[in-house]
């Protein structure tokens, strides 16, 4: 039989690392080894997965950790050390429970598996964290719907009344989500569609904005107006400006869902040439040419 993988290397943390550095580390590793993000070769995501589910049951129970620092995988065999001093005998994953930070019962259709039954951390939450959906749910073929809905709809967030099933309700879409995001509800889930804006465009949770300057302004520099999701704000144009310049507001894009920080507006400068001169206008531009400017 081959030897079992350190739990500390499974989760990528050192021996002393902290209960919180722990599950930053399981959530990380859940998230990357994910089988739904690995269908390509999905035995190999499997089975890695299970043991990151392994290794964070042992390392975030404290009773647990401290007898595989001092036994190793033994501690957890029949007659081991966990056992003796009191824990439990045979397996550490033959009782169900809900040890870690989520719920999800992991099966498997093999005879004599100690995960069979046993209640793991979900990183099918962590999806719906990050992504705004839940494969594990679509594999219960919960009813799938579609809403479109304006572009600061989705920045700011919406109340909507929509039909589902013949019956009319009100439902909540949380500020930030985007073109493809999926919600979750009880009963169903709900796909996002974002109309496009007339103005901004929209990078995950930063905001672009191409914003037009005169020549005068351009060469000589001053201050502007430039609309933002929320609010105009003022902006300083430097002196011999170049077409083509971006300047960043920080902190005025997309609020993230869950509070998780907020992204940033890109204003893309570009340079307006009028189609039309007065005689005045030629004439100056006309001495202006003969000095090399």
């Amino acid at each position: 039989m081959a030897a079992k993988s350190d739990y500390y290397d499974i989760l990528g943390v050192s021996k002393n690392a902290s209960a919180e550095e722990i599950k930053k580390a399981y959530r990380k590793q859940a998230l990357e080894w994910h089988p739904d993000r690995h269908k390509d070769n999905k035995e190999e995501a499997e089975k890695r997965f299970k043991e990151i589910n392994e290794a964070y049951q042992i390392l975030s129970d404290s009773q647990k950790k401290s007898a595989y620092d001092q036994f190793g995988h033994a501690a957890f065999t029949p007659g081991g050390g966990f056992a003796n001093q009191g824990g439990f005998s045979g397996q550490p994953f033959s009782q169900g429970g809900k040890h870690g930070p989520f719920t999800y019962t992991y099966t498997s259709s093999g005879g004599g598996s100690p995960f069979a039954g046993f209640d793991f951390g979900d990183p099918f939450d962590i999806f719906e964290q990050f992504f705004g959906g839940t494969p594990f749910r679509q594999r219960r073929q919960v009813p799938r719907y579609g809403i479109t809905i304006d572009f600061m709809q989705a920045v700011k967030g919406v109340e909507k009344e929509v039909e589902i099933e013949g019956k009319k309700r009100k439902i909540k879409i949380p500020a930030g989500v985007d073109e493809g995001s999926r919600i979750s509800f009880k009963d169903f889930t709900l796909s996002i569609n974002v109309r496009p804006h007339d103005v901004f465009e929209r990078e995950g949770y930063d905001i672009y904005l191409k914003f037009g300057i005169p020549f005068s302004l351009a060469t000589l520099g001053g201050e502007i107006k430039v609309p933002t999701v929320n609010d105009e704000v003022k902006i300083k144009i430097r002196p011999s400006t170049q077409s083509g310049t971006m300047i960043r507001l920080r902190g005025k894009g997309v609020q993230a869902p869950h509070g998780r920080g907020k992204g940033d507006e890109y204003v893309k400068i570009f340079v307006t040439i009028p189609e039309k001169l007065s005689r005045e206008q030629k004439r100056t531009i006309d001495s202006l040419k003969e000095e090399g400017f």
